[in-house]
């Protein structure tokens, strides 16, 4: 992917945190397509891609689109990790938090540690 970066453990575990956060107490959009939509309509506060999407065409545009937008995103290892992060069971591809709910804080934490590290 060509705008990837290594995103320490800690951070992305933060990222998973974040959004278990958001979909309790705020809004979060799952997918690829969602996602795309909610970046595009400059109301994603952060953005979550998996590392392990296969082929990785399906999500490569997402930080390129991020960086358009200027809008925070990060990468985490799994697919699996992500949808059990959302709450559905399988595995996600990619989500934008639109509602941050009590995660504002936690959220700004992680885009502001994610954009020291490009």
């Amino acid at each position: 992917m060509a705008a990837k970066f290594e995103v320490p453990d800690e951070l992305a575990n933060k990222a998973l945190e974040a959004v278990e956060l958001a979909r309790d107490t705020g809004k979060i959009k799952k997918g690829t397509n969602e996602a795309t939509k909610a970046i595009e309509r400059g109301i994603a506060k952060l953005t979550v891609i998996a590392e392990d999407v296969e082929p990785s065409e399906v999500v490569m545009h997402l930080p390129a689109l991020c960086e358009e937008k200027n809008a925070p995103y990060i990468f985490v290892k799994q697919q699996k990790e992500l949808g059990a992060a959302c709450g559905i069971g399988v595995a996600c591809a990619a989500i934008s938090i639109t509602d941050a709910g009590k995660g504002s804080e936690l959220i700004e934490d992680v885009a502001q540690k994610v954009s020291a590290l490009k």
